[in-house]
């Protein structure tokens, strides 16, 4: 019953609301004889400033600490605020350890990674990932351009899922004194 009512009182108001206005005399009413508005003059929209590309440069340190847990330090000449994701991964079983920081006077830090028994010997995969400009704040993007359109240099690549560009920077390091045939450039880091 109550459907019944509100379905009236509605149908109600949009007749109501249909036989509202000119009554259908055919004459138009004194507004509507009057001229048309004279367009609005507007400013033209801003065209988007030039911006000069930006070739990423990061550059990263890592240390042991006495605990066998990894810290990153880092220099890099993105905006301060800059978002970057840090993932270090153990090669030889893929489990991965991250943090997210952000760049503050061209500089970032992160970790401790690794369990707290500490990382075993053996290689390890250090990335630093600035991640998409679209989860960047408003300064950053600013720079960057919403889709990373303005980032340079062969750090840069393509984001996944047509997201525009991110940059990544990635290095190897063997941790312990007994570094297991390394053929590649690494970094052997060791305890002392």
């Amino acid at each position: 019953m109550k459907a019944w009512r509100r379905s009236c009182a509605g149908l109600l108001a949009v007749l109501w609301l249909s036989g509202c206005g000119n009554e259908g005399s055919g004459e138009a009413t004194e507004e509507q004889q009057q001229e048309p508005p004279a367009e609005v003059i507007s400013e033209p929209p801003e065209a988007p400033a030039d911006v000069a590309p930006l070739t990423v440069e990061i550059a990263v340190s890592a240390a042991l600490r006495d605990d066998r847990r990894l810290m990153i330090e880092g220099e890099t000449n993105l905006p301060d605020d800059a978002r970057l994701q840090v993932v270090v991964e153990r090669e030889l079983s893929g489990v991965r350890w991250q943090s997210r920081t952000s760049v503050s006077q061209e500089r970032f830090t992160a970790g401790p990674f690794g369990p707290g028994s500490g990382l075993p010997d053996g290689g390890y995969t250090l990335t630093v990932h600035l991640v998409e400009a679209s989860v960047q704040p408003a300064t950053v993007r600013e720079r960057i351009g919403d889709k990373g359109e303005h980032l340079a240099g062969p750090l840069v690549r393509s984001a996944r899922h047509g997201l525009g560009q991110v940059a990544s920077y990635s290095r190897r390091y063997l941790i312990g004194s007994e570094p297991r045939r390394a053929t590649d450039q690494v970094e052997v880091l060791e305890v002392e």
